[in-house]
């Protein structure tokens, strides 16, 4: 088996030389860099692991994690992943350092700011999505700070890998479900997050694909309540007032429990089919109720595990996860399955 003493020689460099390639730290001449590269391949190197750990536990690594949607409880669920996570971590001195979010940008900035003074070396976010987003990220890349984007993505970055859901897919299945379980004419509205996630808009852009092949079913309007409950009851109350054919209401991110107290008060439950998406307490209580029909769930304990996982493994060994998409499952829920 090669070691770096043995590429260093072949490279006639120094074993930090080599060391600063493996393990993305910078500093290197690109050339050099490229030639180490292909030694490395053509000798198929491979570190060694109890040399890892050793390795990690002397360099004090430090994770950011930034998650978005302060006042959503699905990203309890997630931080439950974080944190189990963040305690295996421990054992490798390696430190996790949490933030978290309302969906503002500012807040955002502000929030890797911080982290980055604290000296981290890789990053966790779910990103809202904005240029000055994207760009940061691509600063960091440079800067040998990897990021692993999770539950949402974002265009034109440089994140080493993405954890989530395939969000089209899981609108196209709203889609389909809201097909399945009504009749006659269907006239929905759409109650979402925010503009400024991708996920969120990637979930109304699959359900709006596949609804267009159905005549029967036709959008009516789209509002974005910020994932917040008590936003969700006053704008869901004025969609309904403002539009009462509405029949179906499909919830592509939070404020499931103020849009549904806003089906009940205007004494339209009897005769609404609701689909949502995850599982937290009040959804599953609206469900056993009968209210809510169908929710579709995305592993949000994975999304919150999964992305530190990738990133130490990446700064210890420089090994990338075998895909740039690493998609949770989804899972489609109605009362019968809860």
């Amino acid at each position: 088996m090669a070691t770096i003493k043995e590429i260093a020689s072949l490279a006639g460099v120094s074993r930090g030389t080599v060391d600063r390639v493996l393990n993305h730290r910078g500093a290197v001449n690109p050339q050099t860099e490229q030639k180490i590269l292909e030694i490395v391949q053509a000798l198929d190197y491979k570190p060694n692991k109890a040399g890892i750990v050793l390795a990690a536990q002397k360099k004090n690594l430090k994770l950011g994690v930034v998650l978005l949607g302060l006042s959503n409880p699905f990203y309890d669920d997630v931080l439950v992943g974080v944190h189990s996570k963040a305690a295996e971590l421990e054992g490798y001195n390696c430190t996790v350092l949490i933030r978290q979010t309302e969906y503002s940008l500012q807040q955002q900035m502000d929030a890797i700011e911080e982290l980055l003074h604290e000296g981290i070396n890789g990053l966790a976010i779910s990103p809202y999505n904005d240029i000055s987003v994207s760009d940061k990220i691509n600063e960091l890349y440079g800067q040998g700070i990897p990021v692993v984007t999770l539950n949402t993505d974002i265009e034109n970055s440089k994140r080493i890998a993405y954890v989530g859901s395939n969000y089209r897919r899981s609108g196209e299945a709203a889609a389909g479900l809201m097909h399945l379980m009504t009749k006659g004419d269907v006239y929905v509205g759409i109650v979402s997050g925010s503009r400024n996630v991708l996920c969120h808009t990637e979930r109304i852009a699959g359900f709006q694909n596949i609804t267009q092949s159905y005549e029967n079913i036709k959008i009516v309007d789209t509002i974005t309540n910020n994932d917040d409950e008590i936003e969700s009851y006053e704008l869901t109350t004025r969609l309904l007032a403002r539009h009462p054919e509405i029949n179906a209401l499909y919830f592509s991110a939070g404020g499931v429990y103020g849009g549904c107290r806003a089906v009940i008060s205007a004494g339209r439950n009897t005769n609404m089919t609701i689909i949502t998406n995850d599982m937290v307490d009040t959804t599953r209580d609206f469900m056993e109720k009968g209210l809510i029909a169908a929710t579709i769930c995305q592993q949000p304990f994975l999304q919150g595990y999964n992305p530190l996982s990738i990133l130490f493994t990446y700064l210890t060994t420089g090994e990338l996860p075998p895909a740039e998409n690493n998609y949770v499952d989804v899972e489609i829920r109605i009362k019968e399955n809860l």
